[in-house]
C-alpha cells in the first residue's frame, strides 16, 4: 500500500529554492522544486507502508523520499544550492514521518481520498530558510485530498 504526504511549508523568506529530495547521499535528486514568495510551498509525495500490524507497532515507511533509519524516518527539503540550483548557501529541512500509526494506515486505507499533511514554518529564526529539524513539529493530520 502507498500512502500520499502533503507538505506545506508556512510563510518561506522570499526568493528562495526549496524542493523535494528524492533519493540519498551523493545519488539524489530536486523534485517539485519551487522560488518562495508570498505563498506557502507545497509539497506532494508518495511513501510505501510496509510490515504487518501483527509483527510490528508502527508501519514500515518506504521509498525514494525516504531518508533515515527505521525509527527514525524523514523527508529532506532542499534548499538552496542542495536544490541543484544557484544559491548564495545550501542547507536540508527534515520533516520527521513519526506518529504515522497502523490505526492512521487503517483509516486512508478505507478511504482513498483522504491524505496524511503537516504544516511547518519555512523561516528560522534568525529569518532565513528554516532548517535541520523542522520545530516545531505538529505532526501528521488526515485531511481530505484537495487540489492547492
Amino acid at each position: 500500500m502507498d500512502l500520499k504526504l502533503h507538505i506545506v511549508l508556512l510563510k518561506p523568506p522570499p526568493n528562495v529554492d526549496f524542493g523535494l529530495q528524492k533519493g540519498s547521499g551523493n545519488k539524489y535528486e530536486t523534485m517539485q522544486i519551487q522560488k518562495s514568495g508570498l505563498q506557502d510551498l507545497h509539497f506532494d509525495l508518495t511513501v510505501g507502508i510496509r510490515g504487518d500490524r501483527q509483527k510490528g507497532d508502527l508501519p514500515g515507511l518506504s521509498g525514494p523520499f525516504v531518508q533515515g533509519p527505521a525509527l527514525g524516518k524523514f523527508i529532506y527539503i532542499d534548499i538552496g544550492t542542495y536544490t541543484g540550483r544557484k544559491a548564495s548557501f545550501g542547507a536540508r529541512l527534515k520533516i520527521p514521518l513519526t506518529g504515522i500509526t497502523w490505526d492512521i494506515v487503517e483509516q486512508i486505507k478505507i478511504n482513498p481520498g483522504l491524505i496524511l499533511e503537516t504544516r511547518g514554518p519555512g523561516t528560522g529564526k534568525n529569518g532565513g530558510p528554516n532548517c535541520a529539524t523542522v520545530k516545531p513539529f505538529d505532526g501528521w493530520t488526515i485531511k481530505h485530498q484537495l487540489p492547492h
